[in-house]
């Protein structure tokens, strides 16, 4: 099988095996020792997992899939078979290469895995790192690693129950709850929709029938962690969150549970039921735990205190576990609002990450410093009441400008350490005493370690997620040398997954100003807006310091133009500019408004650009996007930088090879010429082959086509001093025979740089007859062929040694006519050298081809003989090629 169309060969009945228990399912493919190879074996991977619905362990699978084939096929250089097997409780991916060579360790001896720091060898390390289990199996022809990896414990047939709450504790629902039904067919096309889905999101069934569940879904974007929409739809159960675009143009967040069913004609679809977020444990899956006996009853002093305050069951992930918190303490102090934030990893900052009462989208990721003044009550390490907030303004910098009058906070701690902090906030004075304060203080005891492993378990999720993103982008940026390709793939890259805009600056060299090179933005209408705006503000400043630091200069001019156009608008300054409107300069600002950084590309110890990146009004980046992001400029100022270093070579390497072409063919009177020149290698315009034609003195002219060893550069340099000492020997006088003796004289005296030449020079005289006289000599090359008007074929010359070998030739020339009509055709051995397998064209191909060209012009059969080529072999051209014919039409008749 090939690298690019891996086979799959699955096993629908159950097979068993000794290395598990009971193989379900296998997928197979094979790879070849190609790097492209790498990124198709982790595709291969990818696509294998989430269609058996095992979603959890993609990422590590990928990641371990990737060092084991990169082994394989860069450092052993051979193909690599990777083969995924699924059993009930687990998956174990096998990757085997064929190095027979490779010593097979004895029994007992130590293995060495390798540095961490090497650029190779860290597969076995990720293996113990990441796998359940793994191993290594070597036979005389292969050497076999695999690693397992135990899927999460979901015992089938358990039942969840949770104890007795009092009323207050029970989650909070509208008076009558909506359901929301939807059936997608196999295209991703609603074919199904309920009067509660109507409710909710404001579409009568008529307007969304037949219309893709994309166009309304507001997906998740988390690097490396999240399924698309379109691969959810396609999983045999999918439960989580994420946003419904209502009629009235916003995002409902909603709660949803997908089941693939299929009908009695066997046609799948999927079933979503969906509610709204903040109804979600209609939905919920609840946590699997042991059934307790029949006929039992748990004491109620047993009862967890967790569970008590969280409510059962509890959300499993860490956003649905701490916006449950806010509502729990909100309710249970009878509050307005209440926030939880959480601690950086060096306890500076506190993240806001779940509230409610307040504007949590303004709010959310917004950092404020643990210590945020002196005292007790500036502090987040320690519980604080604040009776009146007015008494005290700015105390409590996340309720500036929300109408709360007293907050209570308690800190969360684990083992002593700071993770987070509760709060809960009143509109009224005076709400909240010490007692208050003891109380949320033990309930945030009671949740603090939960919280605490359910972030530990996020953010493990999301590195693993990013280490999975970097792979990718990281094979991407290294697929392209053009410099706006790889500039749009920086923006691709960012956009929307790690923000909702993008802005690449780039400077030329240290004394230029940053030039504004590539803006995208994940709404396509609003990127001509935004590179308006950016357009008109000074460029961030070209600091070499690592990290991302804050850019407000674009959300404040954006405010300022949408507060100018608002004023015009209403009659208060200059009227409106013709084609402005108040809707983009809104919009605009709107998609600027929130939080901007910039990132600098440093490569080679200069910094040679900056990363721009955005959020829309109120918005905040996470911590780990920001980390994840500046792992990314590293990279991708590399590429931009190895794109640049090779345009500029590319460049110079052109014009100095376009140096080497002849300026232009000169007219001659009585004769047809044309020339056909295609050079060996990417970029090349001229390598070693060359021609040339030009006048020697009136009525005589000069031509020359010849064939340097080798290709490139090295080559190009010889066809340089062979052309220009062809000219300037001719016009001195010399004839053929001396012209190619004192041009091999200058080719030995380069020394080691020499290269010899076979060329084929003559002298042409157009006759007042129609004819033209010839004189040639022909140091190596292929034969000139010419062709008469009856279609007969024959050699034009005689062979003599090529130039560059041997000090002393005796070379003569050959004098002959072209009658009328007939046709003078000269090629490089790249011609008659052609080969598909076995066969080569040769001068007996070319020859009858040349036949089939009679009465056509110069120009024709040049054209003819270059198709004949080009069709002889599928493959590209791997010499140089030059064509040159000539054509003496005769004299025309009045």
């Amino acid at each position: 099988m090939s690298s690019g169309e891996p086979g799959v060969d699955t096993i629908d009945t159950v097979e068993t095996r000794t290395r598990s228990a009971v193989i379900t399912a296998r997928a197979a493919a094979t790879f070849d020792p190609v790097g492209r190879s790498v990124a198709t074996a982790r595709s291969f991977v990818r696509d294998t997992l989430q269609g058996w619905g095992f979603t959890d362990i993609v990422d590590d699978a990928v990641v371990l899939t990737s060092e084991l084939v990169t082994n394989a096929v860069v450092h052993a250089g051979t193909a690599a078979d990777v083969l995924c097997l699924r059993s009930a409780d687990a998956v174990r991916i096998e990757v085997s290469d064929r190095y027979p060579e490779r010593e097979i360790p004895l029994q007992q001896s130590s293995v060495h895995m390798g540095s961490p720091d090497r650029e190779g060898g860290r597969g076995l390390q990720l293996c113990a790192a990441l796998a359940t289990r793994w191993g290594v199996d070597y036979s005389p022809t292969h050497k076999l690693v695999w690693f397992q990896l135990d899927l999460p414990h979901r015992p089938v047939g358990t039942r969840a129950a949770g104890p007795c709450l009092p009323a207050d504790l029970l989650p909070v629902a509208d008076g009558r709850v909506r359901v929301a039904v939807i059936q997608i067919d196999r295209t991703g096309a609603i074919s199904a929709w309920n009067e509660d889905a109507g409710d909710l999101f404001g579409y009568a069934a008529e307007q969304v029938i037949g219309k893709p569940l994309n166009d309304l879904a507001a997906w998740p974007h988390t690097p490396g962690t999240s399924t698309g929409i379109a691969e959810a739809l396609q999983l045999s159960r999918w439960e989580g969150s994420y946003g419904i675009r209502g009629s009235h143009g916003r995002v409902i967040p909603v709660y949803a549970s997908h089941l693939r069913v299929r009908d009695n004609g066997g046609e799948p679809s999927t079933v979503c039921l969906l509610v709204r977020d903040d109804e979600r444990a209609v939905l919920q899956t609840p946590l699997r735990g042991a059934t307790p006996e029949q006929g039992t009853l748990s004491e109620p002093n047993a009862t967890d205190p967790f569970e008590i305050f969280i409510g059962s069951p509890a959300p499993e992930d860490l956003d649905g576990l701490l916006q449950r918190t806010v509502e729990r303490a909100r309710d249970m102090l009878d509050g307005d609002a209440a926030f939880l934030l959480l601690a950086t990893d060096d306890e500076t900052e506190l993240e806001v990450r779940a509230s409610t009462g307040l504007p949590s989208a303004r709010q959310r990721f917004a950092r404020v410093p643990v210590e945020a003044g002196p005292g007790r009550y500036g502090s987040a390490r320690m519980p604080a009441v604040h009776e009146d907030l007015t008494v005290v303004p700015g105390a409590v910098p996340l309720l500036n400008g929300t109408g709360m009058r007293s907050v209570v906070t308690v800190p969360l701690k684990v083992e002593g350490r700071l993770t987070g902090s509760l709060g809960v906030a009143a509109e009224a004075p005076d709400r909240y005493s010490n007692e208050e304060a003891l109380r949320l203080q033990f309930a945030a005891d009671r949740i603090a370690l939960a919280v605490e492993s359910a972030r530990l378990g996020e953010l493990e999720r999301l590195r693993r997620g990013s280490l999975s993103f970097l792979v990718e982008a990281s094979d991407l940026l290294a697929g392209t040398l053009d410099r706006d390709q790889t500039l749009a793939l920086m923006a691709q890259m960012t956009v929307p997954t790690l923000a909702t805009w993008c802005a690449v600056y780039t400077i030329a060299d240290q004394s230029a100003e940053p030039y504004l090179s590539y803006v995208l933005h994940e709404d396509e209408e609003r990127i001509d807006g935004l590179k308006a705006l950016l357009s008109k503000i000074s460029p961030p400043d070209p600091v070499p310091t690592p990290g991302a630091r804050i850019w407000s200069a674009p959300s404040e001019a954006a405010h300022q133009a949408a507060l100018r156009t608002s004023m015009r608008s209403l009659g208060l300054g200059e009227s409106m500019t013709l084609g402005s409107g108040i809707g983009t300069t809104l919009s605009t600002a709107s998609a600027v408004g929130g939080e901007t950084v910039v990132l600098p590309l440093v490569a080679r110890n200069r910094v040679i650009g900056m990363l721009t990146l955005g959020k829309p009004s109120d918005e905040h980046f996470r911590q780990e996007i920001l980390e994840l992001a500046e792992d990314l400029s590293r990279r991708a100022a590399l590429a931009l930088d190895n794109s640049r270093l090779y345009s500029e070579r590319m460049a110079i390497s052109q014009s100095l090879q376009r140096s080497l072409l002849p300026p232009g063919l000169p007219q001659i009177p009585g004769v047809e010429v044309d020339v056909i020149y295609r050079a060996a290698g990417e970029g090349n315009e001229v390598g070693g082959d060359f021609y040339d034609l030009f006048p020697i003195r009136d009525g005589a002219y000069g031509f020359a086509i010849g064939d340097v060893c080798g290709t490139g550069p090295e080559a190009a340099a010889v066809t340089g001093l062979a052309r220009h000492a062809l000219r300037l020997l001719a016009r001195e006088g010399f004839g053929g025979p001396a012209v190619l003796e004192r041009l091999n004289a200058a080719i030995l005296d380069e020394g080691d740089r020499s290269r010899f030449l076979t060329l084929l020079y003559g002298e042409l005289w157009p006759q007042e007859d129609g004819s033209a006289v010839l004189k040639i000599v022909c140091a190596g090359h292929p034969l000139p062929l010419r062709l008469r008007q009856d279609g007969t074929v024959e050699p034009y010359a005689e062979p003599q040694p090529l130039l560059g070998v041997m000090d002393d030739l005796e070379l003569y020339e050959e004098t002959m006519t072209l009658d009328p009509g007939d046709v003078l055709l000269c090629v490089t051995d790249g011609v008659t050298e052609r080969r598909e397998g076995t066969r080569m064209l040769g001068d007996d191909g070319l020859a009858e081809v040349l036949t089939t060209c009679t009465g056509l012009t110069a120009g024709a059969v040049a054209a003819r003989i270059m198709r004949a080529v080009e069709r002889f072999a599928s493959d590209a051209p791997s010499d140089d090629m030059a064509i040159l014919a000539m054509r003496v039409p005769g004299l025309q008749q009045d």
